[in-house]
């Protein structure tokens, strides 16, 4: 029996020193907005939910693992989930088993309390090491998180964009978000000595291939991060809504992104021996029709969503004409749909001028009836209207930083009450109503209240006297549709006339 159990003792010995790497699979997912639902087309978190279980229980069979994070802006896109303050995204998230999230800049488009509420619910670590209390000095959440699975462990650190203090700084408070670079060279030595495999799960954005934002604060994207800081291993990112099919490589890093709207998931198989990654793969997988939905996830997710449907499902008006609200074009070019909505602004309010950015405004409206679903798809920020005294000379200062802006920017304005000539970076032959801009004149304008603090660069504005009026830009644009009936046609003219074209 003795020599038995010796033999039995030398073969495991042997097994362990001949076993195969430890498996490792990521999944990632990123800037879903809402996305919870998929359609008959694919997408949603109950196909995702699908293959994530699927690996599980193939991994498990191997002794590997499974890790799945998600890289931030979990808010915002969807009228269903925007009304309930996305807890139907976050409590899924949670029955998916998310091990970590990082904040992205629209986990701040609702006051704090809300994003404290999300944070209950999901009931997983939110990451943010540069997410700070100014008085405090340290993180608001957690600044990194441990997995340890026993042969070996993944440390992983979350940065936030610091984009954030232009794109959404209603809401950050006493908050603040710090350099993502230097933030992370603080933590990498503490997590490094916790950790076998490093990741850096970012809401930075890549920009690696161009088209850089052009914003009033120095920023961090995530292949500069990998070209600056190394002892990373891999960087998980998002906010870019950049579709990386495969990952890319930079300075050894491993840089991966999903692309949007839970269209797909992404995946990375790691293998690690001894504490190091001997080999990888990656890719993007499409979550597309033919893949079955979780039924747990789909049946709670569906109860969400019948949620106030019938009042979504209300209908305010025809139009008979596309109303192109087309993220690249409204991001561009002024279009139908962008002066629909500076006009009716306008027309609430009263308003001499109105000033409307071209990143609040998400989604176009299809030639038929306009429901009350369209029109918070189109503005699903629950921001209000808010109006401001300005001078003619502080419409200037607007519109010549406007001039600046190059095309992609989610800054790019649009306005009804004044015509304008963009030339140079510089605005010219300014009229509003028709006459030209009097200097010292005091005017009435109308944005809306995310702008008006500040909001895509607009700090020109900030502190400037006016008030809130609290009528949500959604609700005004719901009034102005039924008081036009129906849209047989709507100008798309130019009001703000580009001689050149800024790049």
């Amino acid at each position: 029996m003795k020599r038995v159990l010796g033999i039995l003792v030398v073969m495991i010995l042997v097994l362990s020193v001949f076993a195969g790497p430890n498996h490792l699979v990521i999944f990632h997912m990123n800037d879903t907005h809402g996305h919870v639902w998929g359609t008959e087309d694919g997408g949603g978190f109950a196909r995702a939910a699908t293959l994530i279980n699927q690996a599980r229980e193939e991994v498990a069979k191997e002794g590997g693992a499974v890790l799945f994070l998600h890289a931030g802006d979990v808010n915002t896109g969807i009228p269903e989930s925007d009304q309930l303050d996305a807890v139907p995204d976050f409590l899924a998230l949670h029955y998916m088993g998310l091990d970590a999230m990082v904040l992205g800049n629209h986990e701040f488009d609702k006051p704090f309390e809300v994003l404290e509420k999300q944070y209950e619910v999901a009931q997983f670590p939110f990451l943010g090491a540069n997410f700070v209390d100014e008085k405090r000095g340290g993180p608001v959440f957690e600044p990194y998180v441990i997995k340890d699975y026993g042969d070996f462990s993944v440390g992983i650190i979350g940065l936030v964009t610091e984009q954030t203090k232009v794109l959404e700084p209603i809401y950050l408070g006493e908050n603040t978000i710090v350099d993502a670079e230097e933030t992370l060279k603080k933590y990498l030595p503490i997590v490094q000595e916790k950790a076998d495999v490093v990741i850096v799960l970012a809401h930075l954005g890549y920009h690696a291939d161009g088209g850089r934002p052009n914003l009033s604060v120095e920023f961090t994207t995530s292949d500069e991060l990998a070209e600056n800081v190394p002892g990373v291993d891999i960087i998980i990112d998002g906010h870019s809504h950049t579709l990386l099919e495969t990952p890319v490589v930079i300075n050894n890093v491993i840089v991966a992104q999903a692309g949007e709207n839970a269209e797909n998931i992404g995946r990375i198989d790691l293998w690690i021996d001894d504490g190091r990654i001997v080999d990888w793969r990656g890719e993007v997988i499409p979550l597309k029709s033919d893949i079955p939905e979780d039924p747990f996830i789909k049946m709670f997710t569906d109860a969400f969503y019948q949620l106030g449907s019938e009042a979504l499902n209300e209908v305010v008006g025809v139009t008979k004409v596309y109303l192109d609200g087309e993220r690249a074009h409204v991001r561009s070019d002024e279009t139908n749909l962008s002066n629909l909505i500076a006009d009716g602004m306008i027309w609430k309010t009263g308003a001499d001028v109105a000033l409307m950015n071209g990143g609040g405004i998400r989604a176009p409206i299809e030639a038929g009836e306009i429901t009350y679903r369209d029109i918070l798809t189109v503005l699903p920020f629950g921001n209000t209207l808010y109006v401001l005294e300005l001078t003619g000379k502080d419409i200037m200062d607007v519109l010549n930083y406007a001039a600046t802006i190059p095309d992609g920017q989610g800054a790019k304005l649009h306005v009804a009450g004044l015509t304008a000539e963009m030339k140079g970076g510089k605005a010219t032959n300014v009229k509003i109503n028709g006459k030209p801009i009097d200097l010292n004149k005091t005017y009435k304008v109308v944005t809306n209240n995310y702008v008006a603090a500040g909001g895509d660069g607009y700090t020109m504005l900030e502190g400037k006297p006016g008030y809130d009026t609290y009528f949500r830009d959604a609700d005004a644009l719901r009034e102005y549709i039924a008081h036009l009936g129906t849209i047989e046609d709507y100008t798309s003219e130019e009001r703000l006339i580009e001689l050149d074209q800024v790049k």
